[in-house]
């Protein structure tokens, strides 16, 4: 995209300051992103993201539970006395209307928020940086147990385990590829499991499990960190809906507690590494320890093993579907993605005595 078209797109907000350059920011793969500097020493630095509407087709919802969690944050913060809240939480710049967003003449979405300075995000995961994320995102949900309204789903039945079983059963149904007869052993292990892996629906329904505001979408690299390694803020609120606290544990668990990457063909790769467990399960509990109930505590260790178990169950679907939603640079790509997190989900049933007993010594 053209810097001048940027430009153009920037006069919409009440931003401070004159624009010095723009250079793109990060490797999101949903959102573009860019930082603004500008010239003036005392003005902010911004962050303009380009928001990606394919994936987040209610715009105006997703920006209202962005401001109304950012502003509840901000107003939690303020009470407690802490010090330098500005990088402690996203502040994002009204538009020349009052909006947290504008679309430009291409039907495009932007937003724009003021850049954190002297932040940085961290790749890699160790024991010391899942404890961390662990004790962020708990502290991140406890902050928002409180939200005096109740905040709509940005994207619908995204870890809804019912929902995307159907999907699997619509998909084999349907056969458009003449694939299904090749996943045999694929779709058994699914069906021998899947009502267990429903478990957070049933104890939904039987007024057991409540709904929260959670991330969704708890990675390491989505924290910002300060110069002495101290966690500032959680950040990429797009995920940010009512939900069961089994998808900031499990989603975790799932990309950053296995041994490889889903991409992995080689299942001897694969495997379920306890010492993250640990580390994230310590963390998050010190955190969220103060409003969690005994049933989503106690099921914590089951979440590790439902999130690689629906992610297979939606590349299964996609490649029985002929791969028409995630991207794929062979034919059967989506097949091995199945395989690599099926492998990653029997190993986190076989850990599970395991995990549940550290749980218990934990609690202690």
């Amino acid at each position: 995209m053209e810097y001048a078209a940027i430009e153009t797109i920037l006069r919409s907000f009440l931003m401070e300051g004159t624009v010095e350059a723009i250079k793109p920011l990060g490797n999101g793969l949903i959102n573009d992103t860019f930082k603004i500097t500008t010239q003036e020493a005392d003005k902010p630095d911004y962050v303009l993201q380009r928001i990606n509407n394919a994936v987040f087709t209610d715009v105006d919802l997703l920006q209202h539970n962005i401001e109304v969690v950012t502003h509840h944050i901000r107003r939690k913060l303020e009470a407690q006395g802490t010090a330098d809240i500005d990088r402690k939480v996203l502040t994002f710049v009204a538009t020349q209307d009052g909006k947290t967003y504008v679309k430009d003449e291409k039907e495009q979405y932007w937003r724009l928020s003021v850049f954190i300075p002297r932040s940085v995000t961290v790749e890699s995961v160790t024991p010391e940086s899942s404890r961390y994320a662990g004790e962020a995102f708990g502290q991140f949900e406890a902050m928002l147990v409180d939200v005096p309204e109740e905040l709509g789903e940005t994207i619908p039945d995204f870890h809804n385990m019912g929902f995307r079983l159907r999907q699997l059963n619509d998909a084999v149904a349907a056969d458009v590829k003449g694939r299904a007869k090749e996943v045999k052993a694929e779709l058994d292990l699914i069906a021998e499991h899947a009502e267990q892996m429903c478990f957070a629906e049933r104890l939904h329904q039987a007024g057991k499990l409540p709904k929260r505001l959670c991330h969704c979408d708890t990675k390491v690299n989505n924290m910002l960190f300060d110069e002495e390694g101290n966690v500032l803020c959680v950040i990429d609120l797009d995920t940010v809906m009512p939900s069961f606290v089994f998808s900031d544990f499990g989603d975790f668990m799932r990309t950053a507690a296995n041994n490889t990457t889903e991409e992995d063909a080689c299942l001897d790769n694969v495997g379920f590494k306890m010492d993250i467990y640990r580390a994230f399960t310590e963390g998050y509990l010190r955190s969220a320890g103060v409003f969690l109930t005994e049933e989503e505590i106690s099921h914590l260790p089951l979440a590790a093993a439902m999130f690689p178990f629906m992610q297979a169950v939606r590349f299964l679907a996609d490649y029985l579907n002929g791969d028409v939603y995630y991207k794929t640079q062979y034919a059967e790509h989506n097949l091995v993605r199945t395989r690599n997190q099926l492998r990653l989900f029997t190993d986190v049933m076989a850990k599970l005595p395991e995990m549940e007993a550290y749980l218990a010594s934990i609690r202690k």
